[in-house]
């Protein structure tokens, strides 16, 4: 069995430490812009036919993606099976707003749970499905940042004003790893980090659901670097980034979003240098773009040469897409890192265990 750095072995995703030695592995992309190709109504939004559980719902909830896994299961699942057919070795959970504080937007907090449980169940069955013994598949319970900051002010005129608190984080975080866990993901996936104290939260409640269950689960840390000052927008450089949650031992760190990948190089390099975990990366296509089908600039063919280029150089373990990104993608971007060799771990060449 593998272990994860700490004293006990995971209990899922066993193989995938292995894995990353052996090949660049595949992240799937986005599924917002899968999701926006359907161009779902609110009627769509609140269940298929002849359904009436959200037909009352006082408040719009169009645009809550993360419903969609209770009203529109069939899309959710045929999104999964798009990227596990265009190379995916991991596809995430269609959760990345499934917290309390998040779906608090949309008055549908006490959903949460229900969302976690039942898109884990979905991303599982997909890659059961694909999975073979040659090329096993990989659900990741997606964890988001939700749309509120621990560490800023929403008040300029209030520099001390917060919107959300440490321990009302956690809470909302412990609801989604449980109900992750329970619908049966191999991994957690703490991604598109703005704020590392946001992130400090979610590998806190996942730390104490570890240690309350005796659970060993692979723990994936992604940040997103939001202009050109290399920050993220909490203000941390990637290094410091880094240094602050190198502690949870990550089975990758690396960073996802904001930038396309021509801007993202120099940082992903820094974390290459730095970093004794595998390093991911999974980018827009490109910076936004409202003339495109996708909303973004970049196609299938120049997305991948960027990201093969990360993979010519050694840089990365992990990749795939974020916004603006489709099976297309994807597909192209594994076809081009097929040939590579994945980045050396710093523990590896220490002679420790990766």
């Amino acid at each position: 069995m593998q272990s994860n750095g700490l004293s006990q072995p995971y209990t899922r995703g066993q193989a995938l430490p292995e894995l990353l030695k052996q090949r660049i592995l595949i992240l799937d992309g986005a599924m917002g812009t899968m999701i926006q190709q359907y161009k779902l109504t609110e009627a769509d939004y609140r269940g298929l036919p002849g359904s009436v559980r959200f037909s009352d719902h006082p408040d719009d909830i169009k645009g809550n993606n993360e419903l969609l896994v209770l009203t529109q299961p069939q899309i959710i699942s045929k999104i999964h099976e798009q990227y596990l057919d265009a190379g995916a070795d991991i596809i995430e959970t269609n959760t990345f707003g499934a917290t309390s504080v998040a779906q608090e937007d949309y008055k549908m907090a006490s959903l949460a749970r229900e969302m976690n449980i039942v898109s884990a169940q979905l991303a599982r069955a997909a890659c059961e499905k694909y999975s073979t013994p040659e090329k096993p598949r990989f659900a990741a319970g997606a964890i988001g940042p939700t749309p509120k900051t621990a560490s800023i002010s929403p008040d300029v005129n209030d520099p001390g004003a917060r919107n959300v608190s440490f321990d009302v984080l956690r809470a909302s975080y412990r609801e989604q790893i449980e109900g992750l866990f329970e619908g049966g993901v191999d991994l957690f996936l703490v991604e598109t980090i703005f704020d590392t104290l946001n992130a400090k939260a979610a590998l806190f409640a996942l730390d104490e659901f570890f240690e309350e269950t005796g659970e060993r689960l692979p723990v994936m840390i992604s940040g997103t670097v939001t202009d050109a000052s290399g920050r993220i927008l909490s203000g941390q450089t990637v290094e410091a980034f880094w240094n602050s949650l190198r502690h949870i031992k990550p089975l990758t760190f690396g960073l996802n979003c904001a930038l396309g990948a021509a801007l993202m190089r120099p940082y992903i390099a820094e974390l290459a240098r730095i970093c004794d975990a595998a390093v991911s990366c999974y980018p827009n296509a490109g910076l936004p773009n409202p003339m495109s089908d996708t909303g973004f600039d970049e196609t299938p063919d120049i997305t991948s040469s960027l990201v093969d280029g990360f993979a010519k150089d050694g840089l990365v373990n992990l990749v795939g897409g974020c916004c603006g990104t489709t099976p297309d993608h994807i597909r192209a971007i594994a076809n081009a890192v097929a040939k590579r060799k994945p980045r050396v771990f710093y523990r590896e060449s220490a002679g420790e265990s990766a």
